[in-house]
């Protein structure tokens, strides 16, 4: 992996990332909420009009863009960290079950999920928001229950072929417990698929949670995101192109990254790809 530019380059922006949203009380140069209506409509430090106290400018009511696009991090990372984690671990939980006892259970799962499938998946998130109404917890549950579909999908689909395999039999012959024989010999296989699954999923919170922020259904004021930046900033698009052009970026380069890092992993991670870039190797020599 060490040796693709796509994942170091993606890999090196994330850990970036990371970094500033952790360390955003202490490197962020101003409060994301402090107004200064002096200041309001600021340019980015390199032109005309703008300020080095302000790199890259700042808002209508004089916020400073990058204290906001760092505290923006922290909030967008965090929610997609909590959909991840609790999508991810009950589709997985959910998928290891019925994919290795089968039967009614598998049939009245699938059944379910082919159902919500049917459904737009921003329109369910908008339409139990809209009742329950917006927060931070509302968003992380909606999020999550949109989601865990996939993961449910891919794990069970995973199971059925690994199950088959010889020394799974063998360790059921041997008087293995259903939690034992999932845990110690189905799980550890599907290692791979799951964990480039869930970068993808990730990078795909991100832009579901940036959405709806910009809808008015996600993060609601006075706490700051990417999506309501630049829900924001359109009213000034024209005339203050910064304010939706910073936390734009910030999102593409976010997913951008993500989907180098899985790519790069799912690579790695394959035997298959292994073996192909080892035949390459020795051709090329």
């Amino acid at each position: 992996m060490l040796g693709d530019p796509s994942f170091l380059v993606g890999a090196t922006f994330i850990v970036l990332l990371v970094l500033a949203a952790l360390l955003a009380p202490w490197i962020a140069p101003y409060d994301p909420n402090a107004q200064s209506l002096n200041d309001r409509l600021m340019p980015p430090m390199w032109l005309d009009g703008g300020d080095s106290s302000h790199v890259l400018g700042t808002d209508n009511l004089g916020r400073d863009v990058l204290s906001r696009l760092l505290y923006g991090a922290r909030l967008s990372l965090l929610i997609a960290t909590l959909v991840t984690v609790v999508a991810g671990g009950f589709g997985i939980l959910l998928g290891l079950l019925v994919g290795y006892v089968r039967g009614w259970p598998e049939r009245l799962v699938m059944g379910w999920i082919d159902l919500q499938v049917s459904f737009p998946v921003i329109l369910l998130i908008i339409l139990i928001i809209t009742v329950v109404g917006p927060s931070i917890v509302t968003l992380v549950v909606c999020i999550s229950l949109t989601h865990w579909l996939i993961y449910t999908r891919t794990t069970r689909s995973a199971v059925l072929s690994v199950s088959q395999s010889q020394y799974v039999a063998a360790a059921e012959v041997a008087g293995g417990t259903t939690w034992r024989v999932l845990s110690r010999h189905v799980l550890p296989n599907l290692v791979s698929p799951l964990m480039t699954l869930a970068l993808l999923e990730f990078a795909t919170v991100i832009l579901v949670e940036a959405a709806l922020s910009f809808l008015g259904l996600g993060i609601q004021p006075p706490h700051t995101s990417w999506g309501l930046d630049v829900a924001i900033g359109k009213e000034y698009i024209f005339n203050a192109w910064w304010l939706v052009t910073f936390p734009g970026l910030a999102i593409s380069f976010t997913v951008l990254s993500l989907n180098f890092v899985s790519s790069s992993l799912r690579s790695a991670l394959d035997p298959s790809s292994r073996a192909t870039r080892l035949l390459a190797q020795v051709g090329g020599k």
